[in-house]
């Protein structure tokens, strides 16, 4: 067992059980469910439920809140395939059989025995009742000539005795196993007391000062040590109410069997009498509980009351892990999983599994990747967009490499121009270190970590920053993406998304001087931040408008003059809205001649300004190929046609290329309509 060592004052040392978690255990993956949860974000989900999708599936290798549950219910049914409830029943009944055996040998045995007496007795015996309670209760004044004979069937009131108190106070059985007298009586004298302090509770009369006397005089018998009179209802509640449900669950002939037996348990009505005041009174003070239930056993391993009553507490406890784990009732939280419980039902393996996820999902919090918005929404944050754009980005990289032969690379510019940021230093940087910020982290690790660093420092990675540097070329890029319905029924919106982020974040971490904005198009076309365009949803709406993303586009570029505007769209349709005149949206389908001729004529306006344009087309309809085509011709631009896994890297690669060049307004030409018509 790994132990923790704590000082103490005086000098002393003191150990003490470590009670941090597993230090070899594998770090919570909160990349890997955070690339999970902004998937599943991108694709319309709120980003609460995503996490909550993300905790029920679990990552990569690792177990989630489903297979938890599973193990749960697993466990149920084991218990409900092993055990039978009759186990008190057929130890008594086995007990009773050998005592009638012994009386009858020893019957045939004493010669001195009168004949009358001896066949008074033989008939007796020979006439009890089928039923083993009957027939306990027939001997109860039966005169025993057997003395083993006599031991069993003083047994059988024992064991009666010690496993109905079992049943109300666990361990009860084995403590009071060859008890004496006055054990019995310490029994009865605890029982008296109890009742009448929850019969002052029940009238609203009972003080602290009841509860200290109760412990002071029968604290031994409750080594939990309960601290006022609500624990103790508490735990006794929990146990009388499992013991209620095993008589649900038993057949109308056990619950009669053992109800009859009950009254000779000691010997004497009396004990049973006590337990039936104190189940009353704990039915009266905790109604909560579940009195009414019952479950339905199929097993082979006889179980006796105070054990059965035991797993009766371990199926509720099982139900409420059920519900723990399901995390379906309203405000749920992680927190409110039993890793004791699960511990003790099902393995220290899942404990250590939902301890993750509840460290997961705290971890998200805590480092700033999610957060509660105004409305009380759970949201992605700023660093959390930036973590999946990083991420997106890696991807792009690797697929570039891939398909071009080249490493992939992290240089925020290949100019050399010092943009005055820095940043860690990563695998495959070649920028030039920061010195001073390098030196700095270094000797604050030192200081931190309880070093001197006015004796040096030694330096590690994680201290190095590199100088970012971007190219001299600034650009002013529009992304105009579509957000039509069909993007959304063809499995193209998420694709679409990240291929948005991706290149919001390579903009902003790596050419930090080029501008860039999101403008979405369907029935309208709005400009948009990437929070706003990766929780968008897919609705309804008919209409493709790239004739007002383009007005958009275009009131960008004149916003940044100096700047080389590069033109990235998007889109699986054909235009089929346009903007009149008054600011109403024009729609119909087939696109109508009006519609295409004030989107070229749009498009032209834009090109004028010089802007290198590149469309994305996704699909493969033949007239949308041959309309694209044109509209790419007329403005001296270019067309991809990427697979949905390369669209962030199609995009990413056009506007990587399109800073290195620079073209003029292209030439006007009429070749759109000439000799075709707007219905391909």
């Amino acid at each position: 067992m790994v132990r923790s060592f704590h000082r103490v004052p005086a000098h002393t040392a003191r150990y003490g059980e470590y009670s941090g978690g597993d230090p070899l255990a594998p770090p919570v993956p909160v990349q890997e469910a955070l690339e999970a949860i902004g998937a599943d974000v991108m694709a319309g989900t709120s980003a609460e439920r995503a996490m909550r999708e993300y905790l029920r599936r679990g990552g990569r290798g690792r177990q989630g809140l489903d297979d938890l549950v599973q193990r749960v219910q697993q466990r149920r049914s084991e218990l409900l395939r092993r055990h039978r409830l009759d186990g008190t029943l057929e130890e008594i009944r086995r007990l009773l059989d050998h005592a009638v055996l012994e009386e009858r040998k020893q019957l045939v045995r004493d010669v001195r025995l009168d004949d009358d007496v001896r066949a008074f007795a033989e008939m007796r015996l020979e006439n009890l009742p089928t039923s083993t309670a009957a027939a306990v209760n027939e001997l109860a004044d039966y005169e025993w000539r057997s003395p083993s004979a006599r031991a069993d069937y003083d047994r059988i009131r024992e064991l009666l005795g010690r496993e109905l108190l079992d049943q109300r106070f666990a361990g009860m059985k084995s403590a009071l196993e060859n008890a004496t007298d006055a054990d019995r009586q310490a029994i009865r004298d605890m029982l008296a007391d109890l009742n009448d302090l929850l019969d002052k509770r029940r009238r609203g009369e009972d003080t602290p000062q009841d509860f200290d006397e109760f412990m002071r005089k029968h604290g031994d018998q409750f080594p939990e040590r309960p601290r006022n009179l609500d624990e103790l209802m508490d735990a006794l509640a929990e146990r009388s109410a499992a013991a209620q449900r095993l008589l649900n669950s038993m057949t109308p002939e056990q619950r009669d069997e053992l109800l009859d037996l009950a009254a000779q348990a000691f010997g004497s009505p009396e004990l049973m009498q006590s337990l039936a005041r104190l189940d009353d009174n704990l039915r009266t003070l905790r109604p909560g509980e579940d009195w009414s239930g019952s479950a339905s056993f199929s097993g082979d391993e006889p179980t006796g009351l105070g054990e059965a009553t035991g797993v009766m507490q371990d199926l509720a406890d099982l139900d409420s892990l059920t519900d723990q784990l399901g995390q379906s009732y309203p405000g749920a939280r992680m927190d409110d999983i039993d890793l004791d419980a699960l511990t003790r039902l099902v393995g220290e393996d899942a404990a250590v599994a939902a301890r993750t996820l509840r460290e997961l999902e705290q971890q998200l919090k805590d480092t700033g990747m999610l957060h509660r918005a105004s409305d009380g929404a759970l949201r992605l944050t700023p660093r959390a967009m930036r973590q999946l754009g990083r991420a997106l980005l890696r991807d792009v990289a690797t697929r570039q490499s891939g398909r071009l032969g080249r490493r992939e690379t992290r240089q925020a510019g290949a100019a050399g121009d010092r943009t005055g940021s820095t940043r860690a230093w990563e695998y495959g940087d070649t920028e030039p270190w920061d010195i001073p910020r390098t030196v700095s982290n270094a000797v604050l690790r030192t200081v931190a970590d309880g070093g001197d660093a006015s004796a040096g420092v030694r330096l590690s990675t994680g201290d190095v920053e590199v100088v970012e540097t971007e190219q001299r070329t600034q650009a002013a890029v529009a992304l105009l993406v579509d957000t039509s319905f069909s993007m959304a029924l063809d499995d193209r919106w998420v694709p679409m998304k990240r291929t948005a982020l991706a290149l919001h974040h390579l903009i902003s971490s790596r050419f930090r001087g080029d501008s860039l904005q999101l403008i979405a198009f369907s029935r309208y076309a709005e400009v948009m931040d990437i929070e706003q365009l990766t929780a968008k949803d897919a609705v309804w709406d008919k209409g493709t408008n790239l004739h007002h993303a383009l007005l958009l586009a275009e009131r960008y570029f004149r916003r940044h003059p100096a700047a080389q505007p590069v033109l990235l769209i998007v889109t699986d349709g054909e235009p089929t809205a346009h903007l009149d005149p008054d600011g109403d949206v024009f729609f119909a389908y087939p696109p109508d001649p009006r519609t295409v001729a004030v989107t070229v004529r749009e498009l032209d306006a834009v090109q004028r300004l010089g802007v290198q344009t590149t469309f994305f087309r996704l699909g493969d309809d033949p007239g949308l190929a041959r309309f694209i085509d044109a509209l790419a011709h007329r403005a001296g631009g270019h067309v991809v046609a990427p697979e949905l896994a390369d669209l962030g890297r199609a995009v990413v690669d056009s506007y990587l290329t399109s800073r290195d060049t620079w073209h003029g307004p292209p030439e006007d030409f009429h070749e759109l309509l000439r000799g075709r018509s707007w219905w391909w």
